[in-house]
């Protein structure tokens, strides 16, 4: 059982505070982005630290979690809190969660969505990123752009 679960059973769907680390998978002009299984909307890899891992473990086996890929070199795009952070999950749970958020342009593997969280994975041009981001993705994937268009 997951740390965040052992938590959650004991104080049920009240606020936590949970740092994650997720990955912006770019090549060719594109990220890959997934379609959430709990609220339908596109998504970056991200989730969670577990106890004693470090931010880039977590990153990575993330990003091999959902999209089946291995990630080759991260390089660190940002550290994100604020207002933006707060997620209330469909099933009422509530965490307020920072996180840092790596870009990766090397990985090997096939892509294989994970079937609990996962509808989908698409690659999207840069200038075609749907409308519908799950919120906390917003300014990370918008700083992306940003960092990418200077280069």
């Amino acid at each position: 059982m997951s740390y965040i679960n052992q938590i959650r059973k004991k104080i049920g769907h009240d606020l936590l505070i949970y740092l994650g680390a997720g990955v912006i998978v770019y090549d060719d002009g594109k990220i890959l982005l997934q379609e959430r299984k709990d609220n339908s909307k596109w998504a970056l890899h991200a989730g969670g630290i577990e106890v004693g891992e470090e931010l880039e473990e977590t990153a990575r086996r993330e990003l091999f979690e959902e999209t089946g890929l291995k990630a080759g070199n991260l390089e660190l795009l940002g550290i994100y809190s604020g207002q933006d952070r707060f997620i209330t999950y469909p099933n009422e749970d509530q965490v307020y969660m920072p996180g840092i958020y790596y870009i990766c342009r090397n990985f090997v593997g096939d892509l294989r969505p994970q079937n609990e969280e996962v509808k989908q994975l698409k690659w999207f041009e840069i200038t075609e990123i749907p409308k519908n981001i799950h919120e906390p993705n917003r300014r990370v994937i918008e700083n992306f752009i940003r960092k990418i268009s200077k280069e």
